[in-house]
């Protein structure tokens, strides 16, 4: 009898644990999410990683639920808000909206930074790339005659140091734009860091910024009123939400010069498997919602939706381009 209870015992552990490996995913799939989940924006609101978040948040509501809830956290080049979401709990309540600084950039800019965004984080899906765009304040753009981007190169070497250029933060591919264009035009400015697209533009268009490689989406809407001047795009293609405005290389001759931005959600590392891919599948839904994808292309971001492995290829992919561009740049944390 001892035998056969030893027996039974052993059964018995060897079912809970089966159990225990094949009931994580089901338990999650059946009972996640039980609360409103919050997406981490590491910038202040009115940017482009703001815009991008709050146009899926809405969509993962409807489809699961539960309130998906946008929370601004900028600072240090969103290496505040990144930190935060790596050091939570793997449970698929707290998400970012991370962006190639955060996972592109800032390993290779910053000396210490606080967390891995490769070992910390399980990419969900890529949400849109987009173009950055360099931009002037229209009143100055009138009274400087500056009509092209050679015209603000031959306005920034008749002012060595004289000019400002913002941006929405350090390691951010706004900075990073910026800081090659300086580099390969052997123009000087300073480098003035904000906490997000949204306060650097309220600066631009009020004159305390002289110009600004902002991300499209969330400059175009001030190009549209007249309130900003588009020179230039950052991408190797012109964008097709301003097929007037010409590319760095055709506008400088800048050949092979690209500074395109993008934007994705990620997990805390440690997230399941089956959250992970539930949250990819509808925000690809969303993605391919045809008001919602119209609507992204006409601010000039081209939506993704990718899966979880494509999405994480392209970070490591980015990672290494980002740190050859930083090497050759010359950029540097202020």
């Amino acid at each position: 009898m001892p035998q056969a209870n030893s027996k039974r015992h052993l059964l018995l552990a060897s079912a809970a644990a089966l159990l225990a490996l094949t009931g994580t995913g089901t338990f999650a799939q059946n009972t996640w999410p039980t609360k409103p989940v919050r997406i981490v924006v590491p910038f202040a609101p009115g940017g482009t990683t703001d815009i991008l978040a709050r146009a899926v948040a809405p969509e993962l509501s409807k489809a699961f639920g539960q309130q998906f809830v946008v929370d601004n956290k900028p600072g240090a080049g969103g290496n505040l808000g990144a930190d935060m979401v790596a050091k939570s709990p793997g449970d698929g309540y707290t998400l970012l909206m991370g962006t190639v600084g955060t996972h592109g950039i800032n390993r290779a800019l910053y000396p210490k930074l606080p967390f891995d965004p490769f070992k910390d984080f399980a990419p969900i899906t890529l949400v849109a790339s987009v173009p950055n765009v360099m931009v002037v304040p229209a009143e100055s753009a009138r009274a400087n005659g500056i009509n092209t981007a050679q015209d603000f190169i031959k306005l920034a070497k008749s002012k060595p140091g004289k000019l400002n250029m913002g941006s929405s933060g350090n390691g951010t591919s706004i900075h990073l734009a910026g800081e090659l264009f300086k580099s390969q035009t052997g123009i000087f400015m300073t480098h003035i860091p904000y906490r997000g697209s949204g306060p650097a533009l309220l600066d631009l268009v009020g004159g305390q910024v002289d110009v600004m490689f902002d991300n499209l989406p969330s400059a175009m809407q001030l190009i549209k009123s007249g309130k900003l001047k588009a020179l230039a795009v950052t991408s190797a293609t012109r964008s097709a939400a301003l097929p007037d405005v010409p590319t760095i290389e055709e506008a400088v001759g800048l050949k092979g010069f690209e500074a395109t931005s993008w934007f994705g959600l990620l997990a805390p590392a440690g997230t399941p498997v089956e959250v992970v891919n539930r949250i990819q599948q509808e925000v690809a839904k969303a993605l391919n919602n045809p008001t919602i994808n119209e609507k992204m292309l006409s601010q000039g971001a081209i939506p993704s939706g990718n899966s979880p492995a494509q999405f994480a290829t392209l970070i490591e992919s980015e990672h290494k381009k980002w740190a050859q561009v930083v090497k050759v740049s010359g950029a540097r944390v202020d």
